[in-house]
Order: C-alpha cells, then structure tokens, then sequence
C-alpha cells in the first residue's frame, strides 16, 4: 500500500462506503420516523433526549477503535488477521468499556436533565435501554469494524478512507434499532 494515496484513490475507496451509508442513512431516519419509534419515545420519558448524544458517541468510541487498528495496521504492528494478541485485545477491550461506561453515563445524564427540568422519568428504564443499546452497539460495531478493517486492508484498502463512513452508519442504524430493541427488553423485565 503506497505512503501517499492520491485524492483520486482516496475518493475511489471512499464513494462506494459513502454511498451505502447515504441510502443506510436514510433507512435510519425510516426507523426514527417510524410508529412504534414514536410510540417508544412517548413511552419512555428522555429516549428523544438520550438519542443524539447515543448516537454521537458510537462513532467517537468506535471511530477511535478503527483508528487505532488503522495505525497498527499501518505501522506494522498488528497484522490484518483475526487472531487476537495483546494490543488487539486491548484495544477491543478499551472499546468495549468505553462504550458501555459512556452509555451509562448518557442514561444518568438524561435522568438528571429530566428532574431538573420536572419531567420524572426512571433511572431503572433509562440505564437499562442504554445497557442493552449500548452492549449490542459494542458487539456489532466492534466486530463489523474489525472485519471491514481486516479484509479491506488485505484487498488494498486504506482504512483510514473508509472507515469514518463505515462507523458513522453502523452506529446511526444499528443504535437507532438497538434502543428500540432496549426498550422492548426493559418493558419485558419490569
């Protein structure tokens, strides 16, 4: 893989993953329009509040795990197989805590904003969803990435081009689904 790609390169790697993440994209938004969205975030006080921050976390947590597998795969210290070895794993490991602390974090947040501002709401409903979103978010987004990073690299992909779209729709897809799918589960257990 050569040191300096061109922006032809760079444009030809990266406008097909553009691409389906524009039509992915729109089929979130389908989702987010959806009855059963709408009828979840009336049921579930601070899931519309939640829903932003959720989704902007997703790409910084798991954009960063691309990054740093992007770097060892440059540098040569990781190698584009899936064999876990120890800065592997720690990165995988980093990501998974990251993700999972942040989504508990954005659940207490939500909660607070919600009784400063008089609106009720459960601390229980809340971290919940997010335990759930968050947790099936991580095991997607972490194997996808690994995948998409992996096979690229070994197909003569640069990473770096195609992965900041790759994060982006997965999280926007997948967290938009994976809360509806958190809050069928809280309602199931409570």
């Amino acid at each position: 893989m050569p040191g300096h790609d061109s922006a032809r390169e760079i444009y030809r790697q990266a406008l097909p993953v553009i691409g389906v993440s524009l039509i992915a994209g729109l089929f979130a938004g389908t989702i987010l329009g959806s009855e059963t969205m709408r009828a979840n975030i009336a049921e579930v006080p601070g899931l519309l509040l939640l829903l932003p921050a959720f989704l902007a976390t997703r790409g910084g947590v798991y954009g960063s795990l691309g990054a740093r597998l992007s770097t060892g795969l440059h540098q040569g210290i990781i190698e584009p197989r899936f064999r876990l070895d120890r800065r592997l794993t720690n990165a995988i490991v980093a990501s998974f805590l990251n993700g999972m602390t942040v989504s508990v974090f954005i659940a207490v947040v939500t909660y607070l904003t919600l009784v400063l501002f008089g609106d009720g709401g459960s601390l229980f409903q809340l971290v919940g969803v997010m335990v759930v979103a968050g947790f099936l978010s991580a095991v997607l987004m972490i194997t996808v990435l690994i995948a998409v990073i992996f096979v690229g690299y070994r197909r003569g992909l640069d990473p770096d081009n195609v992965i900041g779209p790759v994060v982006t729709t997965l999280g926007d897809v997948f967290g938009v689904f994976f809360l509806l799918v958190g809050v069928a589960a809280v309602r199931a257990v409570s």
